[in-house]
């Protein structure tokens, strides 16, 4: 069985301020807005980058779920890690086996989806999702939540991929272990950080370190012009003296 990132989602209080700051940074494009959010009281976008998908969600209403996650983690920033499985049967039997709470899923006739509870997962919320059908499993086949033709929407000019992201938690070890359990994948180490290898990219787990809470808390992204990239945060103000890019609450790493 093989495990790999698909999506990562990040949550904003306004959608296009979002969508403006990755698109001049990134030269990042709109493939799909997805009607079906509008249930959860949000509109979203999303945005390939490669064969992966970074999504941003807003609230549209008050008392929504990503409302109350805007609050509790003080502002934009990451919300969700989304892998791609082969096989979604055995996934949802080792969650059952693990006592974790399934807080959304639902089934269509090419997709599968299983969203865990944070609380029994520490760090943030972690999805696991099976597309089916032709060319489901091929790292750039269809992908429901993106739309019928989001490989058209690709642009390569800055940024080809996501490598990595960077969960910060109050224990780092202990919430490892446990997305390890999981994921039945066994933990490396990256840099003395615990790190879980998936097939096409790392998830590291660090303590929290700008003040806010446990959360998805950094991308690293694969560049092939770092300079623009670098050119355009600094035009907005988000390149950091650490080096890093600054938007949506979340820091980028060029690699």
């Amino acid at each position: 069985m093989w495990l790999r990132l698909r999506q990562i989602a990040l949550v904003a209080e306004r959608l296009g301020d979002a969508e403006r700051a990755l698109g001049e940074v990134f030269d990042l494009k709109v493939c799909y807005r997805d009607p079906g959010v509008a249930h959860f009281g949000l509109e979203n976008a999303l945005l390939p980058i490669g064969d992966q998908l970074l999504e941003v969600v807003a609230p549209t209403r008050a008392e929504t779920a990503a409302g109350r996650y805007l609050e509790r983690r003080r502002g934009d920033g990451g919300y969700m890690v989304i892998t791609q499985c082969d096989d979604h049967a055995p996934r949802r039997a080792r969650i059952e086996e693990l006592g974790i709470r399934v807080v959304n899923q639902f089934e269509t006739h090419e997709f599968r989806n299983m969203q865990l509870h944070p609380k029994d997962t520490g760090g943030s919320f972690f999805e696991i999702d099976e597309q089916v059908g032709p060319d489901a499993h091929a790292p750039n086949g269809p992908w429901e939540p993106a739309g019928p033709d989001w490989q058209a929407h690709r642009s390569l000019s800055r940024v080809s991929a996501i490598a990595a992201a960077e969960i910060q938690c109050d224990d780092p070890n202990a919430v490892a272990a446990r997305w390890s359990q999981i994921a039945e994948i066994p933990l490396d180490d990256d840099a003395g950080a615990p790190t879980l290898p998936l097939a096409n990219a790392r998830l590291r787990f660090v303590p929290c370190r700008d003040g806010r809470p446990e959360g998805l808390a950094g991308l690293d992204l694969v560049a092939t012009d770092p300079d623009a990239v670098r050119a355009a945060a600094r035009a907005r103000g988000a390149l950091g003296d650490d080096g890093l890019v600054h938007l949506c609450g979340m820091r980028f790493r060029l690699v």
